[in-house]
């Protein structure tokens, strides 16, 4: 008998021996989350991001997914998901898109957890984008997430065609005269040569709005600002560069004819700038956006932010990873790859962003003039208005006014009344 006890609980020992890696197993807390990257650079640098946090975290284990949809579809697959209850705990979206996640109740409110959080400063990031994350809905105390990053637009031009035409880079100071001599000039050089691009979304065509002295929104954000005579000097003149023939058929995408050596000037912003390292085999660099009629350095200050999906089964691991991923540490790793600006607003934080790519030759103070111009706009969630209807609307009139059938002033006179039930109140 007592043989046979002993063999017993031997036995039940291995077992609960070989049980232990199992059960240590399932304690592991799975996180997926979510960007959505431009290109292969950028899937590269958010895999070894992920990569080394899973490293460094005990209990967790990360699974990181690069969404696959282009535009406003990488937000509409989310609230799908979301709403089916398959989306990821934590993933990134436009800073456009706050308001829509967070009045649909998509999003987690994290202010009572970053609150117990004592390693968390509401002031270690920049104050524009903070400002909208922290808009309370219902009178509550909000936090809708993090800041990733901010970025703003530079002027991308081909040394090279530059060289060929027999002009001077640009620089900081250069006016919309100068550009617009440098795309005609540029544009001369051959036919399979354009002398300007941008891609068709509502930043680049922003800018020559706001460098005229124009606006999206009135002050508050609750109604359109475009029935401005800002609005039709801007448009005007990017009417008139598209239909000169000087420019590549707007919309048309500019990032591919800028690789092949084809395009003299590309506006874009910091997160084109690990696809031209590894791409273009020209000579090429960045420079700040030129001066409008406003008399003032114009740019957006672009961002996105990591937010927490409302059905996560772990809100607090979910707020640690995003945490970790607005980290220091993790924002210098990015960095130093190209992509993206710290959203972190401290000295050392843009000292660190200027030192990043010492090899490549970017100009990377372009990009950091660019978020602290003496106008820079920051990117807006509509709290109080429907943002994917107005960006459909904004964006189908300034198409109708680039190819010529529709003008400057007659957007301006009417776009605002055609969004007007757009916004609330």
């Amino acid at each position: 008998m007592f043989k046979r006890s002993t063999i017993l609980f031997i036995v039940t020992a291995l077992v609960a021996s070989l049980a232990l890696p199992l059960l240590a197993q399932d304690e592991d807390v799975s996180l997926r989350w979510r960007t959505r990257p431009d290109n292969q650079a950028e899937i590269d640098v958010y895999t070894a991001a992920s990569e080394a946090i899973d490293a460094d975290w005990d209990g967790v284990a990360l699974e990181y997914e690069p969404g696959g949809s282009e535009g406003a579809g990488y937000q509409d697959v989310l609230v799908s998901e979301v709403e089916a209850g398959i989306a990821p705990d934590v993933f990134w979206i436009p800073g456009t898109d706050i308001a829509r996640f967070a009045s649909a109740g998509l999003i987690l409110n994290l202010a009572d957890i970053a609150s117990a959080d004592e390693n968390y400063s509401e002031d270690d990031f920049y104050a524009g984008p903070m400002g909208f994350l922290t808009t309370p809905i219902d009178d509550m105390e909000a936090l809708w997430g993090l800041p990733r990053d901010v970025s703003a637009f530079a002027m991308y031009y081909n040394e090279d065609l530059f060289d060929e035409a027999g002009l001077d880079y640009p620089e900081a100071g250069w006016t919309w005269d100068d550009f617009s001599e440098a795309a005609s000039e540029i544009a001369g050089l051959g036919d399979e040569i354009a002398g300007f691009g941008m891609d068709g979304w509502w930043g680049p065509y922003g800018y020559w709005i706001n460098a005229a002295g124009g606006s999206f929104f009135n002050e508050d954000f609750t109604a359109c600002g475009l029935n401005s005579d800002a609005t039709v000097a801007g448009l005007e003149f990017a009417a008139e560069l598209f239909g000169s023939g000087d420019a590549l058929p707007y919309g048309s995408g500019a990032e591919a004819p800028f690789l092949a050596g084809q395009l003299g000037l590309f506006m874009n912003g910091r997160w084109a700038t690990p696809n031209l390292i590894a791409g273009a085999d020209f000579g090429w660099n960045a420079a700040p956006l030129p001066i409008g009629p406003s008399g003032e350095a114009t740019n957006w200050l672009f961002w996105g932010a990591y937010v927490v999906n409302a059905n996560t089964e772990h809100p607090e691991e979910a707020w640690e990873l995003v945490t970790r991923l607005t980290s220091a540490e993790i924002q210098g790793q990015v960095s130093s790859l190209g992509a993206n600006i710290p959203s972190r607003a401290t000295d050392e934080a843009i000292e660190l962003f200027l030192g990043t790519l010492p090899d490549s030759g970017v100009n990377n103070q372009a990009f950091i003039d660019g978020t602290t111009s003496a106008d820079v706009r920051t990117e807006a969630p509509l709290f109080a208005g429907n943002w994917p209807a107005v960006d459909a609307a904004y964006g189908a009139g300034v198409a109708e006014v680039m190819a010529g059938d529709l003008s400057a002033q007659e957007f301006a006179d009417t776009i605002c009344d055609t969004v007007a039930a757009e916004f609330e109140g």
